[in-house]
């Protein structure tokens, strides 16, 4: 069971797990996940049958959160459960916009053709808020079009979170602009807090 942080929607189901299959292993950021046999640790690899995964510590939603990188015959994915969704993030309960920051820069460095499955599927409400910071960007107009015409976005690339995400994007000049105002320039870290700030009263 690799968990991504302990709120009950993602971690609510471990004991059931355990009881009906106690061998089980149980990974998590910290004792407060549910069942949890092993706390990890950044970049700590282990394997679960042939998938080679590490673990990456990815603090901002919640402060044991944990992101999964699977690889596989050449075949990459992240885990991303409440950090990242498809063009968003998830709230700063027990974090700082410092540390999502820190956590985005982790995931973000990851190969662009990674798979990114998130833990909820708040992609078209997402993409709304992205289109009204960047409402010329063409990426995001695409991936509109595209997620209303399927059931399912998951998953995505982080080469399109790269395009379209704008907790992803706080560095571009289009982003500031829109939430600075023209001329004014801050930190990632600033910026993605008043990014955040404008997404949850959205």
């Amino acid at each position: 069971i690799l968990t991504t942080h302990h709120h009950w929607d993602h971690a609510g189901g471990n004991a059931k797990l355990l009881k009906k299959f106690p061998d089980l292993a149980c990974y998590g950021g910290s004792n407060n996940v549910e069942g949890i046999k092993t706390i990890v640790e950044n970049k700590e690899t282990f394997k679960v049958g042939q998938l080679d995964i590490v673990p990456l510590t990815t603090s901002g939603h919640t402060m044991d959160h944990i992101c999964y990188y699977v690889s596989n015959n050449g075949k990459h994915a992240v885990f991303t459960g409440d950090c990242i969704f498809s063009s968003g993030c998830g709230r700063f309960f027990e974090g700082t916009p410092e540390n999502m920051w820190e956590s985005i820069t982790k995931v973000a460095a990851l190969p662009d053709s990674t798979s990114v499955y998130f833990g909820h599927e708040y992609t078209i409400a997402n993409l709304k808020f992205a289109e009204h910071i960047e409402p010329e960007n063409k990426e995001i107009q695409e991936k509109i079009a595209w997620a209303k015409r399927v059931v399912c976005t998951t998953p995505s690339t982080i080469q399109n979170e790269k395009l379209t995400n704008p907790f992803f994007r706080v560095e571009q000049p289009s982003v500031q602009e829109r939430v600075l105002g023209k001329g004014n320039k801050a930190s990632a870290e600033e910026v993605l807090g008043k990014v955040r700030a404008m997404k949850d009263s959205f």
